[in-house]
């Protein structure tokens, strides 16, 4: 049997599976109809869906292929092909099969041959190729019967594009339109903020109510599609909801994503390896203020309009721009003698500066941290003299030279807030606080607990000083709040009056008889008391020992 013309350029692979050989016959009408509606019955899962997307997956290296026909009987066939890469550019292009032209001849028309192979090649011609990763869209009208190949290829990665054919380009469009200058402008850069403004898609003035801006805001590069995007940030590890568009559930987010919700705006953050990745759907406005980005950080920005009733979008000409750089921090001055209290933003990891001039050789830094965790940071005229995390009291003496100028940084080590006293002064100015004991620890006796006092005991120093006791009943479920979060910084003042037990002064000059005890009694049985002892020096400020939890005994 003889094959006919158009089986000679079909690919070669295609035709071995078939199988089938075919009697050629002169191309009427009635047999290319005949031979098309077979075509269409053998490689229907090559068939292009006309009207719909189709998502099509392609190897590295290994060419994919649709086949389309245009539908006969029409004076002209108009047809458009859109084509987004998810990732990765490809390569892409359509060829065309035309019919040649019946020809009558004298002999059995049933029989009659194609005998010039070189007339039926001038029948096949490829109208478009690209190669590329953007969103590109061929449109065509043929006025004959033709059947048209697409070819796909990766040459990069595995990969998927979405593919949109339509002949119906009369009513509507899959994917919202573009206005004709799509740029986004970039109109106000702050140290933490971009405003961004885009001109009005014609389908969101048309259809206000089933189209939205969506933005995409990261730290890499633009995207030239919406599904370029959503790979990207699957690739970093982490899954993403169907679409930017669709309603968004806290459920289906993952335990890297943020979602926001305010203003009518839907924001996601990702957490990604390479920086935040920030998706907001703002409705219709063609405004938006990106909010809470890092200082000095160059970020890109993606503007897609979104159908929401079939998910198609369609992508601005995306913009990048640079956060101003950090303004300095303030620096605090720090004078001779100067209690100074700092409260630190643990959220926002900053340091907080305060700047000390010398008038003598010697220098006192002293602090007392009252809440939390604080790495301190002292320089001395630009060369670092003192680094550490601080804990309870400490002392720096540092030694230099005169006018040398200290800049003290300060800085919470966790999320919550912190908070610490400094003060820095000459070697002989009067001390900030008072002469500490070797601990600050207090000590209870359990074999002196009765059910109605307790008998508790503390360390002394050889500086005669007043010591005040203070107690509180607590519940068992305050004791962590009473004694890990408070303010070791805070004196009796913060106390209640009924709170208060005694006063006392004491010293020892042997320092291993520096020891006072006292019994507190009048308490209930079986309850949880809290025990507080402030030392005052000649300064007046207070250290607080460190706090102490008894239970009196439930029977006795």
């Amino acid at each position: 049997l003889k094959m006919s013309w158009f089986w000679l350029y079909l690919p070669l692979h295609l035709l071995t599976a078939t199988c089938l050989c075919y009697s050629i016959k002169a191309p009427t009408t009635s047999s290319q109809q005949s031979f098309k509606a077979d075509l269409f019955n053998f490689y229907h899962s090559l068939v292009l869906a006309d009207g719909k997307e189709t998502t099509i997956h392609l190897l590295k290296d290994i060419p994919k292929r649709y086949y389309f026909v245009l539908e006969e009987g029409r004076v002209l066939a108009p047809f458009s092909i859109t084509v987004t890469p998810c990732d990765v550019p490809i390569e892409w292009s359509i060829l065309v099969y035309k019919s040649p032209p019946a020809r009558a001849t004298p002999g059995d028309h049933d029989t009659q041959e194609v005998s010039e192979p070189q007339k039926a090649s001038s029948m096949v011609s490829t109208i478009f190729n690209y190669k590329g990763n953007s969103v590109e869209t061929y449109m065509g009208m043929s006025s004959h019967s033709a059947l048209y190949l697409l070819e796909f290829l990766s040459t990069e990665r595995d990969t998927h594009i979405t593919v949109y054919l339509t002949t119906d380009t009369t009513s509507g469009h899959l994917y919202p339109e573009l206005p004709t200058d799509p740029r986004i402008d970039v109109v106000g850069i702050g140290h933490t903020t971009v405003t961004l403004a885009w001109k009005h898609s014609p389908s969101v003035l048309q259809h206000r109510d089933s189209t939205q801006y969506c933005l995409l805001v990261n730290e890499k590069h633009n995207y030239k599609s919406l599904c370029a995007a959503e790979t990207a940030i699957r690739a970093s590890g982490m899954k993403l909801p169907p679409t930017l568009a669709l309603p968004l559930s806290p459920y289906l987010l993952e335990p890297q994503q943020v979602m926001i919700l305010s203003n009518s705006e839907l924001s996601i953050i990702n957490k990604v390896s390479s920086g935040e990745v920030r998706q907001v759907c703002m409705g219709t406005k063609n405004t938006y203020t990106v909010p809470s980005l890092s200082p000095s950080t160059q970020y890109y920005f993606d503007v897609f309009i979104v159908n929401l009733l079939t998910n198609a979008s369609a992508a601005y000409t995306g913009t990048f721009a640079r956060t101003l750089e950090e303004p300095e921090p303030k620096v605090a001055e720090l004078k001779d003698g100067k209690v100074v209290h700092v409260v630190l933003d643990g959220k926002k990891g900053k340091f907080y500066s305060l700047q000390y001039q010398a008038r003598h050789k010697k220098i006192y830094f002293t602090f007392q941290l009252c809440r939390g965790q604080i790495r301190v940071h002292i320089t001395r005229n630009g060369k670092t003299v003192a680094s550490e995390n601080l804990s309870g009291l400490r002392y720096f003496s540092l030694k230099g030279k005169l006018l040398d100028t200290y800049l003290v940084q300060l800085r919470s080590t966790e999320e919550s807030n912190s908070s610490v006293k400094v003060q820095a002064s000459p070697h002989f100015h009067k001390p900030l606080f008072p002469l500490l004991p070797e601990s600050l620890k207090i000590k209870s006796f359990s074999k002196l607990r009765t059910c109605r006092s307790v008998t508790i005991a503390w360390l002394g120093t050889q500086e005669e000083s007043k010591y005040c006791v203070y107690r509180k009943r607590i519940e068992e479920d305050q004791v962590w709040r009473e004694v890990q979060s408070a303010d070791r910084c805070s004196g009796p003042e913060s106390r209640h009056k009924s709170e208060k037990v005694l006063c006392k002064y004491f010293y020892d000059l042997n320092l291993q008889r520096a020891v006072t005890t006292e019994t507190i009694k009048g308490l209930e049985a079986g309850a949880l008391y809290l025990f507080d002892v402030y030392l005052f020096g000649p300064s007046g400020i207070p250290v607080r020992y460190h706090s102490k939890v008894v239970k009196t005994r439930k029977k006795c």
